[in-house]
């Protein structure tokens, strides 16, 4: 598998990333983490706005950078997309002379995108003839992100592309990002510090703090990581589930979802049977239970689980990683884990109260 391997050190008065990445090439990247941690910085070394002195970058089988044996590739020379924080476009240009511009620019030969799909995929057949004054802010980013693909891109980087647009503008644009990567297979780094769009986006979590990169890797393992926990405010993260719809109950009023480790059930969807869905769980919506063969429950979401690590979160609370078939994350009160007397390897019920789809997320 092409792979994407970036080392970048760079000094600023009062700030230093130091950050050695390493991924497959593929899918979706997340460079996550607080305001501050290097995020900008980072994507700005790979698409060579940034040079870091000793810097390195390689996509697949192409090398970008190895100041080691002097080649830096600049920008203009990179075959990359970037889409900023703010759209960018050509006020004196339609949308359709704004797209075509890249795309006139590379060699027919290296063409891979064309704009009928671009446009197909971004949903903006009835904006080509407008000028971006005449967009919404959604739109505007729709146009600035097919201006980008339409170059051919080894490589789409797209920084913080939502920040500057309302929930309802990020809800109108998060499924076109999300069909990018499923039609076009062009990996993308996304940079944001909002855990709703990495949840609904992300295969990959990069999270970075204060220079460093902490912790990398598939999203369920990343937000399954207890230091991460300590890291960011725990109301808002917890375990990611990745499923299939099993079947519909429409008479209960529920779907079944099938993962690695057993059935959830969810309120009743219109997804086809096979259609993935993501869910997300909290902490502190996971119930721990010794559980027997006489044990019986009126609780649908019971799952088996085994328990990997126990890390104190404050003064009152635990933090369990527990095994379920993937990461699940249970707070629990130091008293509960006394009481329990829970350890590591330890077999218990895991009982979810509550499930978020995460296509329904929106900050």
């Amino acid at each position: 598998m092409n792979r994407l391997i970036a080392r970048s050190h760079v000094c600023y008065p009062g700030f230093e990333l130091n950050v050695a990445l390493d991924v497959p090439a593929a899918g979706v990247l997340a460079l996550f983490g607080p305001s501050g941690s290097g995020k900008t910085t980072l994507i700005r070394c790979l698409a060579g706005l940034e040079r870091a002195p000793n810097g390195f970058l390689q996509v697949g089988d192409e090398i970008w950078q190895d100041e080691s044996q002097g080649l830096y590739v600049p920008m203009y020379k990179r075959p990359i997309g970037y889409v900023f924080q703010d759209a960018r476009l050509f006020p004196h240009m339609s949308v359709r002379s704004n797209l075509v511009y890249g795309f006139n620019r590379t060699p027919s030969d290296q063409r891979k995108v064309s704009l009928e799909q671009v446009v197909e995929i971004l949903g903006i057949q009835h904006l080509l003839e407008r000028r971006p004054h005449k967009l919404s802010g959604g739109e505007q980013q729709r146009v600035a992100i097919g201006r980008a693909l339409l170059t051919s891109p080894r490589l789409l980087l797209l920084d913080e592309p939502l920040s500057s647009l309302d929930t309802e503008r990020k809800r109108e644009v998060l499924p076109f990002i999300q069909r990018l990567y499923k039609e076009l297979q062009i990996p993308i780094v996304y940079v944001s510090h909002s855990v709703n769009e990495i949840l609904q986006l992300a295969h990959r979590v990069a999270f970075l703090q204060a220079g460093q990169l902490k912790a990398v890797g598939p999203l369920s393992e990343v937000f399954g990581n207890l230091d991460l926990h300590r890291s960011v405010s725990r109301r808002s993260l917890g375990a990611v589930i990745d499923t299939e719809v099993a079947e519909h109950e429409p008479s209960y009023g529920l779907t079944r979802l099938v993962f690695a480790g057993g059935t959830l059930y969810v309120p009743l969807q219109t997804l086809e049977v096979g259609e993935p869905l993501r869910v997300r769980v909290l902490s502190t919506d996971v119930t721990l239970l010794r559980c027997t063969s006489a044990t019986a429950t009126s609780a649908l979401n019971m799952l088996d689980a085994r328990v990997l690590e126990i890390k104190e979160a404050d003064q009152a609370t635990v933090d369990i990683l527990l095994d379920v078939g993937c990461p699940l994350v249970a707070s629990v009160t130091k008293k509960s884990l006394l009481d329990m007397d829970i350890r590591s390897g330890q077999r218990l019920c895991a009982h979810i109260k509550a499930l978020a789809l995460v296509e329904e997320l929106a900050d």
